[in-house]
């Protein structure tokens, strides 16, 4: 085993105190959004001061020969997460899309760090979100009619159908597409006002309207009069309980709107915005990538696994498993590839060949392939590995 230290990244939905209270660290006062624990380049977690991407690259035997063999790099990044306020509508490309865009923005020569770029790898980004506390996330579109049934419901006036009309009109994903584009390509201000003024009769409801009426409020004190509102609206909304948690395939328009987590994903940059945000929208790439078909929602199933529980996803970039730890030590999941433990509640006692070690809350390892480690203690720990 191996001490892992993560790196920080400061954006402005984040939280000032959620991440550094997990790593037992002072508030610095800016908003720390997420703690990256992987080899990507742009952000590696270190190993005595060397980054993991460069670690594992001179140390390839810790992969593991089958992880290696499939994929071009690590293929895992788990980070904290920690959304003070909601983050931007946003999609990510499958495998074939990112290659593709990628290789585009690099034939026109736009610089990895410039605002309008958008593929930063040629990665798909598949991700699962894992709660630490009660967490709200929208994720993708709802059905066209229940949509229009809850505009109607709310009191829309008759000149909204220039807006919701095609959800009536046409099938499936080829209404959302319309509706959604024209909300991306044109200000309605004067919709979203209409939204506004009606959505506090309902908001106080405990119900489907309520939940509705209340998402539009909220989205509206962090991004005021923001026509992208109608598009966040079209989406379904979750309620995570604590270590509950929701998978995003490829292609899924989402936004996390607040909370704390524990999120796993293939390691890649690739974000194609689309609304609640100041930073560069490309409609038509996003419209290229976005999946429009109707999305059913909900938690994603878990199975025991010697005590631990995995989160059951179809992504074969990485596997994630929650562990509850008591006296009693337990086998650590065996993988084919080298595995990331984080602790996050307790302390943990990790055990491997004569060798333990007492990981704190806030704290990382890395157990390079072919470590059988056992662990026990009180706390909370997450394992992720490639999913191989």
């Amino acid at each position: 085993m191996l001490h892992l230290t993560g790196q920080i990244r400061d954006y402005a939905w984040g939280s000032l105190t959620a991440i550094p209270e997990l790593l037992g660290a002072d508030p610095t006062g800016e908003p720390q959004a997420e703690y990256w624990l992987g080899a990507h380049p742009l952000a590696p977690a270190t190993i005595d001061g060397v980054g993991l991407d460069q670690v594992l690259t001179e140390h390839p035997e810790w992969v593991g020969e089958p992880a290696r063999s499939q994929f071009s790099r690590f293929p895992v990044l788990m980070k904290i997460l920690a959304a003070e306020h909601p983050l931007s509508l946003q999609a990510h490309p499958n495998r074939e899309q990112a290659e593709q865009g990628f290789a585009d923005e690099n034939h026109r020569k736009i610089p990895l760090a410039a605002p309008n770029r958008i593929y930063k790898d040629n990665w798909p980004k598949p991700e699962l979100i894992v709660a630490l506390t009660p967490f709200d996330a929208l994720c993708g579109f709802r059905d066209p009619a229940q949509t229009v049934d809850l505009f109607t419901r709310l009191g829309v006036s008759e000149g909204f159908s220039t807006v919701i009309g095609p959800l009536s009109k046409r099938k499936g994903q080829a209404g959302i597409a319309e509706v959604f584009l024209d909300i991306l390509s044109q200000d309605h201000p004067s919709h979203v006002d209409e939204i506004l003024r009606l959505a506090p009769k309902y908001a106080d409801e405990d119900s489907d309207l309520g939940l509705f009426a209340r998402t539009a409020l909220e989205l509206n004190r962090n991004f005021p009069h923001d026509p992208s509102i109608l598009a966040a609206m079209l989406l379904n909304r979750l309620h995570l309980e604590p270590s509950e948690g929701l998978f995003l395939p490829t292609r899924t328009l989402h936004s996390y709107l607040g909370g704390v987590g524990i999120e796993v994903m293939a390691c890649s940059d690739n974000v194609l915005r689309g609304g609640l945000t100041s930073k560069y929208i490309n409609v038509d790439e996003l419209i290229r990538v976005v999946d429009f078909n109707p999305y059913e929602i909900a938690p994603v199933e878990t199975a025991d696994d010697g005590g631990f529980v995995r989160y059951i996803t179809p992504a074969p970039e990485f596997t994630v498993w929650r562990g509850e730890l008591t006296a009693e030590p337990m086998d650590v999941p065996d993988t084919e590839s080298c595995r990331i433990a984080l602790v996050v509640d307790g302390e943990a006692h990790l055990c491997t060949g004569d060798e333990c070690w007492d990981v704190d809350e806030g704290e990382a390892v890395l157990i390079p392939y072919g470590e059988h480690v056992t662990a026990s203690g009180s706390a909370t720990i997450f394992i992720s590995a490639p999913g191989v």
